[in-house]
């Protein structure tokens, strides 16, 4: 009897195969991280895990379905629910909405479920929902800690423009002072001051080293809100005006004063900072300009920074985004590589984008294009 009843579920669910995804896509679509979801991401591995159940109640036995798993679709979809930004019960609920998709089409259908299709039943979905479940969490531990590594190494990387702003301040106070006005103590204090700015200053490179690595699909956590970006770029130029002094560069800000952006004020803060820094760096004796423009026809935003210093060689213009890419006329063997690259990282993770003109001797200009405030799609039905 339970032989025949293992046979009728296998041709039932084999027939209703259609009407049984139909039912669990309407259930699963309840989830809050799967509304928005189109039918094939949805879908992604059930098909092949309902197929693999026709075959257990077809043999009549599981021993063997398990292995299916080790390389097979629960950890496939663990993987692709990290991606559609699932949570973990979320991840196991799909697969009980399953479990009770199969109770209700075998009841409607009159057979009887007790017994060994019961056992093979949980056992299957217990299995695929641990291997899921284990992939998933992994994933998630593994994102967790490319994010801080990430993190890690931009802050590292954005405190070099502070630091070296307090040594350069450092020095100026040092040559302002004569000698006979530098009493012994400040003398002293200033010596403590330049020893250990560049022990931070080897500090950071070491972490910026180690963590060089950075992550292209990147969990930067973007807090987008409304602000006007005159008064932050203007702030930017103040507390990088020692570091434009020395160059005896001029940095001006001509962004429209009633230029507002939708934007994470705290990342796109450091990107202007890095292009800022980057152009006071190749500019001597010159002139940045930093200005802002809405584009009528689309609601973005572009903002640009430019300069008139030495410019950026035309075998170089693809690369410069690169993390890894430095100067080979710098001997410290630096250069645009991770500032830029921290750029591209957080314009992109806003949905916008970044390019740069250049001519070596000609000076360089830096555009981010950030996209409008949209409003809240409105739930599928």
């Amino acid at each position: 009897m339970t032989l025949n009843n293992l046979n009728l579920l296998a041709a039932l669910i084999s027939q209703q195969q259609e009407t049984l995804l139909t039912q669990w896509r309407q259930q699963v679509k309840q989830l809050p991280s799967a509304q928005h979801l189109d039918t094939p991401t949805l879908n992604d591995h059930i098909p092949r895990l309902i197929d693999e159940l026709i075959i257990a109640f077809q043999s009549g036995f599981n021993q063997t379905i398990p292995e299916s798993f080790s390389k097979g679709s629960p950890p496939a979809h663990g993987i692709q629910r990290v991606h559609d930004g699932f949570d973990i019960e979320e991840v196991v609920a799909e697969y009980n909405i399953m479990r009770g998709c199969i109770h209700d089409l075998a009841i409607t259908h009159g057979i009887n479920l007790q017994g060994e299709p019961f056992h093979i039943l949980n056992r299957l979905l217990d299995e695929a929902i641990g291997a899921a479940v284990q992939t998933y969490a992994a994933q998630q531990a593994l994102a967790v800690q490319r994010r801080r590594e990430d993190y890690l190494a931009f802050v590292a990387h954005d405190l070099r423009t502070p630091l070296n702003a307090i040594s350069l301040v450092a020095r100026v106070l040092e040559m302002k002072l004569t000698p006979q006005s530098l009493s012994a103590d400040t003398a002293q204090m200033l010596k403590i001051l330049h020893r250990n700015v560049q022990h931070l200053d080897e500090l950071i490179g070491n972490v910026i080293k180690e963590n060089a690595n950075l992550v292209e699909e990147n969990g930067i956590n973007v807090e987008r809100r409304e602000f006007d970006l005159w008064p932050l770029v203007e702030s930017l130029i103040y507390d990088l005006h020692p570091l434009a002094g020395t160059a005896n560069t001029q940095v001006r800000n001509q962004v429209p004063d009633h230029l507002v952006v939708y934007a994470d004020a705290s990342l796109l803060r450091r990107v202007l900072q890095n292009l800022i820094a980057n152009a006071i760096t190749y500019t001597t004796d010159g002139e940045i300009v930093i200005t802002a423009r809405y584009e009528d026809r689309t609601g973005h935003v572009e903002c640009w920074v430019s300069d008139n210093g030495a410019g950026i060689a035309k075998d170089r213009l693809e690369k410069v985004f690169d993390k890894s890419e430095t100067d080979p006329q710098r001997e410290d063997g630096t250069g645009l590589g991770l500032g830029l690259a921290i750029v591209k990282t957080f314009v992109e993770a806003h949905d916008g984008t970044v390019r740069v003109e250049s001519e070596a001797g000609m000076g360089s200009t830096f555009y981010l294009t950030l996209p409008p405030k949209r409003k809240p799609p409105t739930a599928a039905n």
